[in-house]
């Protein structure tokens, strides 16, 4: 016998895995003009698996205090072989893995694959979305730069806002009445502990969901076709991972991600201070909302209103009921739209603005 027969034969004698062959090899995926949207959610993952293996490899060298945080993420992109390299691939994958993300659940939205009986698949999706925007939150204030900590007092400062629990969940994420080095290491453990294994669940759950259901096709696709899952999609999904992969490595070469000046949280707030481009559309809304709003607060008011928005995105596979068509339906495809040009005209206003001379 050979030396692979004998190993696949130890492992079967030890672990029975023939229904989990039979399901991968039955498995199919149905193939039509819209199978391209598909694939988002492969990239995503691949995407978060970068972002792993580069924040390990960053560990090694960081270090969580506001003493030492700049001056390590510097030593990483000067003296580590190839660490301004690592540091890059972490930034840009950081950006591309939040923009999947919304483009795979926009895609989900708009086909309505969150129809029975996949609504906790939808939700599970959305969640981890707000988690990935939570890790990019938590990472962009551990280099410890001037940016970085003022936009992370600014977003804490909005977090403050929120009625009842909002001065409590600030102190939270401070660690204190200001942003200082508790906070750096309250942001470090987030970022590093608590949330990967809160994502690590919300995929796994995600994942499992999505193999028991299939995936979903669209009420306008009649054809019946289907191609097996492995091997023909896995490695077609293979495929969009090398190039997801290759388009990281190519932008953190040709655009490395920059340090800029140490945090000096004695100084003046910079002025055209913004957070992330995925924080953007809040960030500009907060600043263009009124003083007062129906003798509310203008900021409570922002707040709520985006409170109220992601509660109902968690929401959509109930608020779109298939026993309900007709008016539901048409109000909620309109709401999708309307939130869709808002953040990206929100978005693009705000980069425009902040690109001004």
């Amino acid at each position: 016998m050979r030396p692979l027969e004998r190993l696949r034969a130890f492992f079967r004698e030890r672990y029975p895995l023939g229904g989990l062959a039979e399901f991968a090899t039955h498995k199919t995926v149905p193939v039509h003009r819209h199978s391209f949207w598909y694939y988002w959610g492969g990239m995503t993952l691949a995407l978060i698996g970068m972002q792993i293996a580069s924040g390990v490899l960053l560990l090694l060298y960081y270090r969580p205090s506001a003493q030492e945080a700049f001056e390590s993420v510097r030593f990483i992109m000067t003296k580590v072989q190839f660490g301004w390299l690592v540091r890059s691939v972490h930034a840009w994958a950081a950006n591309l893995v939040i923009f999947s993300a919304m483009v795979h659940l926009a895609s989900v939205f708009f086909l309505k694959a969150y129809r029975p009986p996949r609504e906790l698949t939808w939700v599970t999706g959305a969640v981890l979305l707000f988690l990935l925007m939570g890790f990019g939150f938590t990472g962009y204030l551990l280099p410890w730069n001037t940016l970085a900590f003022f936009a992370t007092k600014v977003g804490t400062e909005i977090a403050g806002v929120v009625p009842v629990m909002g001065p409590i969940i600030q102190v939270f994420l401070r660690g204190g009445s200001d942003v200082g080095d508790v906070t750096l290491t309250r942001f470090f453990w987030l970022h590093i502990a608590i949330l990967p294994l809160m994502v690590v669940g919300v995929i796994g759950l995600h994942l499992v969901m999505v193999q028991l259901q299939g995936m979903s096709k669209p009420l306008t696709v009649r054809e019946e076709r289907s191609i097996p899952f492995f091997p023909n999609f896995f490695l077609r999904d293979l495929i969009a991972w090398a190039l997801i992969l290759g388009a990281v490595l190519s932008v953190s070469v040709y655009w490395p991600a920059t340090l800029g000046e140490k945090a000096d949280p004695f100084a003046p707030t910079p002025a055209g201070i913004q957070p992330e481009w995925y924080f953007l559309w809040m960030f500009q809304t907060l600043k263009l909302v009124p003083g007062h709003v129906f003798g509310l607060e203008g900021e409570l008011v922002a707040v709520g209103a985006t409170g109220v928005a992601g509660l109902a995105l968690l929401l959509v596979p109930w608020l779109d009921r298939p026993a309900r068509r007709g008016r539901s339906h048409w109000m909620v495809l309109a709401a999708g739209i309307l939130a869709v040009l808002y953040v990206v005209g929100m978005t693009g206003y705000a980069l425009w603005i902040g690109h001004r001379p």
